[in-house]
């Protein structure tokens, strides 16, 4: 019944109406701020589930120092990259750039692994780059003129911000992936990485540092919006993704994951009244080819 194609298309869809909602959010309480209310909130949540269902104890004390660093690198390190470059290029470009994970993943698996690149892993990567390069030099027309599609600061920053984050995201899964080898149960995980980035977020915000600080304060609506981003992103969408690798193929499900590119350009269409350039859907189209054809290898 293709259940495990349609959970992972749907996960792709729901991250990217997360990061549709993220973007508010994100430009009122600024990048620091955002992403520790969001990971306090996701905390509460995924720690609830594991409490009640069960999974801690399938992580043993020897792993516990892997996990953390997993989350640190992953989450603290390139979930604010993340929305950094969310508030710089906007939800479109972000998507497109945080793509570049799957290639960056193959690379350091090849690199510290010893896992094999294949021909077709190699032309997936550079399909990739291809496409990453198309959606940003050339995913936006002249007539756009919604402030999702405006650039905030010199370009080459938010790009660095945007590869940033794709390299967090890969160094944190490779260094987690040893444990998730040995049977620990992956919500568990996911609530220790979150649990390690909200106290380092909260630690941050106590100094001085007026970056570390939230930019406006926290009203009802925007807290709302940060829930629904949390839960999208880090509640369904890590349930369905969760639920197709355990039934599925993994490259099938990676490559179908990928796509939040694509069914981003036709949702940001609807909710912006703006028809996106032709650049970006085939950067967005060259993108999850070369993502399957990474898996394929």
């Amino acid at each position: 019944m293709f259940l495990v194609e349609i959970a992972a298309l749907s996960a792709a869809a729901v991250w990217a109406i997360g990061g549709m909602v993220s973007t508010t959010p994100a430009e009122r309480l600024g990048t620091i701020g955002f992403n520790r209310i969001r990971m306090q909130l996701v905390f509460v949540m995924l720690a609830a589930y594991v409490t009640i269902f069960g999974g801690w104890d399938s992580i043993r004390p020897d792993q516990l120092a892997e996990v953390l660093v997993s989350g640190l690198i992953g989450i603290l390190l390139g979930d604010t990259a993340l929305f950094a470059t969310l508030n710089r290029l906007g939800p479109r470009r972000t998507a497109i750039l945080f793509s570049t994970n799957a290639p960056m993943s193959t690379l350091l698996g090849w690199i510290f692994l010893d896992e094999v690149l294949s021909p077709s892993a190699l032309a997936g990567t550079l399909l990739v780059i291809a496409g990453v390069v198309l959606a940003i030099v050339y995913g936006k027309r002249r007539a756009q003129l919604h402030k999702w599609e405006e650039i905030k600061g010199p370009l080459i920053i938010g790009v660095a911000m945007g590869l940033l984050a794709a390299l967090g995201q890969s160094i944190g899964s490779l260094v987690a992936k040893p444990v998730m080898a040995a049977g620990a149960d992956p919500v568990a995980v996911a609530a220790l990485r979150v649990g390690i980035t909200a106290l380092g977020l909260t630690i941050l915000a106590s100094t001085r540092i007026q970056a570390f600080k939230m930019k406006n304060p926290l009203d009802r609506e925007t807290l709302g919006l940060v829930i629904i981003s949390g839960f999208l992103g880090m509640c369904v969408g890590m349930t369905l993704i969760l639920y197709a690798l355990a039934q599925g193929d993994v490259g099938v499900v990676a490559t179908l994951s990928a796509t939040t590119p694509v069914l981003m350009l036709p949702m940001m269409w609807f909710r912006t009244k703006e028809r996106p350039a032709a650049g970006a859907w085939i950067g967005a189209v060259l993108v999850v080819g070369g993502t399957g054809l990474i898996f394929i290898g």
